[in-house]
């Protein structure tokens, strides 16, 4: 990774929330969960609580919710993770249950699809770095802006890569990166996946005037189905995230 253009303004060190986690539309929510749990490692699967939770050799926030819905949102990739495999080639998860959508070529890595097109990038594995997640891919229309409001958000340390930027050492990330990757399609709805914070004050206004937008208040209907009295919030570009006040307990 490139050195930040300017670390007094790229790095923010007190963060307005934290990272809990991410939220996954689910047709099949069991057989979603047998297969994100390959990518994974050592991870629980909460049948009651339709979650993945991590081991206690993980990142607390390497969490994967499945959200039960008979409509999948029309765009699999906009907001997806990127996978170290536990080996050169993705012959494992092929095996339980993924597609390739695009073989190595240009770029060195697959783009495979779960067993519900969500789709994900696998890179072979290149040294004793261990498989799974390694970071979070938000495509977009404005990279670097817009990392440079998550950096806020979260904390860490924002960095350009031409015209795509990354925030790194962000508290509580259970990943390498949050990668904002530049591409000139707008968004075509809600994505599929999403993620959850916790936020630093009881109410999101702090976000709000960054320039986050309210699209659900607690006690409102959500797609994540939870008693924590979260709200439902957008980026700047539009990306959907939910966030539990402080004051509440975590789920």
């Amino acid at each position: 990774m490139q050195a930040p253009m300017n670390e007094e303004l790229s790095r923010y060190v007190v963060p307005l929330a934290q990272f809990d986690g991410l939220a996954l539309q689910a047709e099949d929510p069991r057989r979603i969960a047998s297969f994100w749990h390959h990518n994974l490692p050592d991870s629980r699967y909460d049948a009651a609580r339709l979650r993945l939770d991590p081991s206690p050799l993980r990142a607390r926030a390497e969490i994967l919710r499945l959200l039960p819905t008979s409509r999948l949102a029309s765009d699999p990739a906009r907001v997806h993770v990127d996978i170290r495999l536990p080996g050169g080639d993705p012959t494992a998860l092929l095996a339980a249950g993924a597609t390739v959508v695009r073989e190595p070529g240009t770029d060195p890595w697959w783009v495979l699809a779960d067993p519900e097109g969500n789709q994900f990038c696998g890179f072979p594995s290149v040294d004793e770095r261990p498989a799974g997640v390694f970071e979070l891919v938000v495509k977009c229309r404005d990279a670097h802006s817009l990392a440079f409001w998550w950096g806020r958000v979260l904390g860490g340390a924002v960095a350009h890569e031409g015209e795509a930027a990354v925030v790194s050492g962000a508290p509580d990330f259970p990943w390498d990166y949050m990668v904002f990757d530049p591409v000139p399609e707008p968004r075509k709805g809600p994505n599929r996946l999403h993620w959850h914070l916790i936020l630093r004050d009881s109410d999101p206004l702090e976000l709000v005037k960054l320039g986050a937008t309210v699209l659900r208040r607690p006690g409102e209907p959500m797609p994540c189905p939870t008693t924590d009295g979260h709200w439902m919030l957008a980026d700047p570009e539009g990306n959907e995230f939910c966030a539990v006040p402080a004051d509440r307990d975590i789920p």
